[in-house]
């Protein structure tokens, strides 16, 4: 990792040595959405079905603590119920539909808890980024996620490989202090990708960046090899430019389409 003052190159070289060995890593993004509800265990399962060695999740806590996996604050877009997460608690899972929005076939499926995904890691031998939503509840619920998912994160089998990302580098930092063996991934949008990126990522502990596909450069991804860090791209969903991208040296790209990138 890049070297930097007062300890951190330190921090950052200790966490490039936990990080896992990613290479033309095919991560399926939320699942397997092309096929299943986004985030739901039979996301997950199409997408290993369909060949994936790597999936990938959001997280974020309800009311209670409980961390669960649904990308959106609001129930809206991807279930049957309204309102904020914020508001539930671990029993009220039981009683929200996350599948038939999708199609019928889904009709019962659930908003799976990290629990839950830890558990099919284990069993279905793949490997994960976990991606850490920007908690809207302050600076105490934002710890209480970071703590609440590494802790499910132990249970993992020593085999399993993890990422843990996240847009918020103010959490990927704290998460950095706090549990310094993890391989951090600091997700960028194309307009926040600015010239400062080696102090964030160096800042932050991390061991890859992961860029926004669009707008997205030759030069500026061996820029970001040659300083050290793995590169998995979002969202590909093309196989020419998946295969263009992995030329370039990039160790991943999360795709919508899991087993239908044949590289």
């Amino acid at each position: 990792m890049p070297a930097a003052g007062d300890g951190v190159g330190e921090s950052a070289a200790r966490s490039d040595r936990r990080a896992p060995s990613v290479e033309r890593a095919i991560i399926a993004h939320r699942g397997l959405p092309s096929a299943a509800p986004e985030n739901t265990m039979a996301s997950f399962r199409a997408a290993v079905d369909a060949g994936a060695r790597w999936i990938e999740a959001d997280v974020d806590l309800l009311g209670d603590g409980t961390a669960v996996i649904l990308h959106d604050t609001l129930l809206d877009r991807t279930t049957d119920a309204s309102g904020s997460m914020y508001d539930l608690r671990r029993e009220d899972l039981e009683r929200i539909d996350a599948g038939s929005w999708y199609d019928e076939r889904f009709a019962g499926e659930r908003i799976p808890t990290l629990d839950e995904v830890v558990a099919f890691l284990n069993t279905s031998r793949v490997n994960a980024n976990i991606e850490l939503k920007a908690n809207e509840q302050g600076a105490a619920r934002t710890v209480a996620l970071i703590d609440t998912v590494v802790e499910a994160l132990a249970r993992l089998d020593a085999e399993r490989e993890i990422i843990v990302s996240s847009f918020s580098q103010p959490l990927l930092m704290t998460l950095h202090q706090r549990h310094p063996e993890l391989a951090i991934g600091v997700l960028y949008e194309t307009a926040t990708l600015g010239e400062d990126w080696r102090s964030v990522l160096e800042l932050c502990g991390a061991s890859f960046v992961h860029p926004q596909d669009a707008g997205l450069t030759a030069d500026r991804v061996r820029a970001f090899i040659a300083a050290g860090y793995g590169v998995n791209v979002w969202t590909i969903n093309d196989e020419k430019r998946a295969g263009r991208l992995f030329d370039w040296g990039c160790t991943g790209v999360f795709t919508d389409v899991a087993g239908e990138l044949s590289l």
